[in-house]
């Protein structure tokens, strides 16, 4: 293996990076509230894939620590989140029913087959895949699962309590995504719209009155106190308010009793032959995150001017899916909204996620209890701000302004997102970028360029001017030679010599920007070459690089061009073209 193919191992602590004493309070209160965020969500989560609950609180201790410690991002958060959760209940349903123990081992082992599929991701370093979605695609993606997230915090803070159930949400998805949908979670976006709308009428304001004030508890301590624990503050004293006037009993709904313990080891008992019909399953699981989690990193490294390694990211993530699966845990996956809320509450490393791993590890043994009065619409709320900051208004102005191309694929990527979910949503803006990719390869910058009066430099202008010196063409191709532009530049060579008002003698090709040729820019170039021949004009190159000037003598372009036309500058060209031209005109 060559020293360029050989394997990176990881190394731990790299989300501990630049922390110093001074980060450790600020990382402890972001931790307690990455807890309290993590208790009711994960066992919602839990009860989407429909799993026992105690799945969903199990995943916020060892796997969270586990991902925590591997991980090179300092900033993204590892917890089951929706899409992840409903890939897994539509899996699980071709397995075993609800309740069934069965169930519980299947889920167990398709964990234990995505950590091995994110093992061949970072072994093969497929990390780069990220690097073909283009900043518009990155802001329409997090955008869309930002509006997602607010609305179903939306629908939770209303806590109606004669909304649409998960059955009734279930029947309305089975007329709109098919029969295979169950839950809230599984429905899509627009299903989660109508059931908003549909709890409108029927809100508790008690629970209304909860998370809009943890709501403005937060956005206001974000502008008047930015580096208290705003989110924490909202928590407790919407727990306290809730507990003293017995709102529980006025239909706001609480977490109520928690299950208590730590996990155990344990070991899936499934058939070797049902992993394989587990594999499409985990392929849908680890594909969801590798794009999703991509796609948050590099929003956060960006947003805080960090850099973290995409291949270590995966290779966290199977490491967090092997200890799910071998503690009885419901699968991670890349939680945008949990990060979101984290970086509100000023972490910036992942201390506070094995601070949240060791509360909730101590919440699970001794304080369960204490738990019962927190109202989850003061958790929508907290997250409800905290989203906010996933929806790029601001940038996609700014697309709209300077490119509107970029502004329409920002769009069609949020509604993708909306329309067919995350997965969907990141294979169509793949294409869209390459689209746009290839749009813009397609019509590379070309120009004539001319020898400025002193003689200084060159002066480019477009190829539909006239040549400023008679007699020769000096022409810059902007991009590789390939199959997406070799008719481009075959019509232009050609509009240039037959369109010249003198007859051009020298048609030099500036080559410095054409790093790669094709087998298709080949063909077209030993075209375009024969096509000059004939016609009498002599072919030059210059200033190409070694890695161009090889291909050419590969291709045996060189030989029809002649070793002796490949010049190191324009210069040498034209000090070469008037030699040739002034002898011959002398004689």
């Amino acid at each position: 293996m060559s020293a360029a193919h050989k394997i990176q191992w990881p190394t731990i602590f790299e989300g501990l990076r630049a922390m110093t004493w001074t980060d450790v309070p600020s990382e402890i209160s972001a931790g307690i509230t990455l807890a309290a965020l993590i208790i009711p969500l994960n066992i919602g989560y839990a009860q989407v894939a429909g799993l026992p609950p105690v799945f969903g609180l199990y995943a916020g201790i060892v796997p969270l620590a586990v991902f925590a410690l591997f991980t090179s991002s300092r900033h993204v958060v590892a917890s089951p989140d929706a899409p992840i959760s409903a890939i897994l209940g539509a899996v699980l349903i071709g397995f075993a029913p609800i309740g069934d123990p069965l169930r519980v081992e299947y889920a167990l082992a398709l964990a234990l087959l995505c950590g091995l599929l994110f093992f061949v991701f970072w072994l093969f370093r497929l990390a780069f895949l990220s690097n073909f979605l283009s900043r518009a695609v990155l802001a329409g993606f997090i955008t869309g699962l930002g509006i997602e997230v607010l609305t179903n915090q939306a629908r939770r803070i209303l806590g109606a309590a004669h909304s649409i159930d998960g059955s009734g949400l279930a029947a309305i998805a089975g007329h709109l995504h098919g029969a295979m949908a169950t839950s809230v979670n599984t429905t899509g976006y627009f299903v989660e719209l109508i059931a908003l709308f549909e709890s409108i009428p029927h809100a508790n304001l008690y629970s209304v009155a909860i998370g809009v004030g943890a709501f403005i508890i937060v956005r206001l301590m974000k502008g008047y106190a930015p580096k208290a624990p705003a989110a924490l503050i909202a928590l407790i004293l919407m727990t306290v308010i809730a507990a003293l006037f017995g709102l529980d009993q006025k239909g706001v709904k609480v977490l109520g009793a928690m299950p208590s313990g730590l996990p155990t080891l344990t070991l899936p008992n499934v058939p070797l032959i049902d992993y394989l019909r587990l594999l499409p399953g985990a392929l849908a699981v680890v594909g969801i995150t590798l794009c999703e989690a991509l796609l948050l990193v590099r929003s956060c490294s960006r947003k805080h001017n960090t850099r973290a390694d995409g291949n270590q990211v995966l290779f966290a993530y199977g490491m967090c899916s092997i200890a799910s699966g071998f503690t009885g845990s419901l699968v991670s996956g890349p939680s945008a909204s949990r990060t979101a809320a984290m970086d509100a509450a000023g972490s910036r490393t992942q201390l506070s996620s094995l601070v949240a791993a060791g509360t909730v590890a101590l919440v699970m043994v001794f304080f369960t209890d204490q738990l019962a009065y927190l109202p989850t619409a003061a958790l929508a709320g907290v997250v409800a701000s905290a989203v906010l900051n996933l929806i790029e208004v601001k940038e996609l102005r700014e697309f709209w302004h300077l490119r509107r191309s970029e502004f329409w694929i920002a769009i069609v990527c949020l509604l993708s997102v909306l329309v067919f979910g995350p997965l969907q949503a990141v294979i169509i803006a793949f294409l869209l970028a390459t689209i746009d990719l290839l749009r813009r390869a397609s019509r590379p910058g070309t120009w004539i360029l001319w020898e400025a009066p002193d003689g200084s430099h060159f002066i480019p202008e477009q190829t539909d001017a006239a040549p400023e010196m008679p007699g020769i063409v000096i022409y810059r191709f902007g991009a590789s030679l390939y199959f997406a532009n070799a008719t481009l530049f075959e019509e232009e060579v050609q509009n240039l010599v037959a369109q010249a008002a003198i007859p051009v003698k020298w048609f030099v090709l500036d080559a410095e920007a054409i790093n790669d040729v094709d087998t298709t820019g080949e063909e077209t170039l030993h075209q375009v070459l024969t096509w000059l021949a004939k016609r009498g004009v002599t072919i030059a190159v210059s200033r190409a690089n070694p890695s161009t000037t090889a291909l050419l003598r590969h291709y045996h372009l060189s030989e029809v061009i002649g070793e002796n036309r490949l010049y190191p500058t324009n210069r040498h060209a034209i000090a070469a073209f008037r030699r040739e031209t002034g002898k011959r005109a002398g004689e």
